[in-house]
């Protein structure tokens, strides 16, 4: 119990430091406001926010560690008889529907993109947060299809997946900050969303489809699709 009460105050105290450090980043600018700044308003010292934010941009994207590591729980948690384009389509739409901030499309978010544009240190970060992404998902689908070391699909399967994600973002984001209304964007996104995962399924198609476990109570393996275009000059 006493471990169990350090750690949750650990957790708290790293909460409302990023708590207190978004409110100012968002009100007043991420280049406007001094580590030691936040440590005041958070009633901390510099060093006990250092303790849990190496650097100043930590505090900003303080959910970094969840946002890259996403999609490729995604793909982890597929279900079975289910494809990675398939998992990631389901997961998009849920977070569409709950109004979940894990693809960047919720209330505020425009102003989150607003800070991260004012700063070429945050551009910078988000950068590299998405190359993280883009190869954190590809170990995924390696591990998952168990590809040979020399094979590029897993890495060339994960940017396209990525590179739609980043699409759909950036459009909701360049929207909200042009002052359109959520509601408006997010059904717009809907149907871009759609058309988008159906160019992967016919692009990517059944690759690390998981099949369902095989046992005496376990369905039959699904006939993996073939919904790929059709070659000009080839029977269909």
């Amino acid at each position: 119990m006493e471990e169990g009460l350090r750690e949750r105050k650990k957790r708290e105290t790293r909460q409302r430091i990023a708590d207190v450090a978004m409110g100012l980043f968002l009100q007043r600018g991420f280049d406007n406001v001094t580590v030691a700044e936040i440590a005041r308003v958070a009633d901390v010292s510099v060093n006990t926010v250092f303790n849990y934010f190496p650097a100043k941009e930590d505090m900003f994207l303080d959910r970094s560690e969840a946002a890259e590591g996403m999609l490729a729980q995604v793909v982890r948690d597929r279900r079975p008889g289910e494809t990675v384009v398939e998992a990631l389509r389901r997961d998009f739409f849920d977070a569409l529907d709950t109004g979940d901030w894990r693809y960047g499309m919720t209330e505020g978010s425009d102003m989150f993109a607003r800070r991260v544009r004012e700063s070429p240190t945050l551009v910078a970060r988000l950068q590299v947060l998405d190359v993280e992404r883009e190869l954190r998902l590809a170990r995924e689908l390696a591990d998952a299809t168990d590809a040979d070391p020399d094979d590029l699909t897993p890495y060339i399967v994960a940017a396209q997946l990525c590179a739609v994600v980043r699409t759909l973002t950036r459009h909701f984001a360049v929207r909200r900050l042009a002052g359109e209304d959520t509601a408006l964007i997010v059904a717009d996104i809907r149907g871009h969303a759609e058309r988008a995962f159906d160019l992967l399924e016919r692009g990517v198609g059944d690759y690390a489809l998981r099949w369902p476990e095989t046992g005496p109570t376990a369905p039959t393996p699904p006939t993996p699709r073939r919904d790929h275009a059709q070659v000009p000059g080839q029977p269909g």
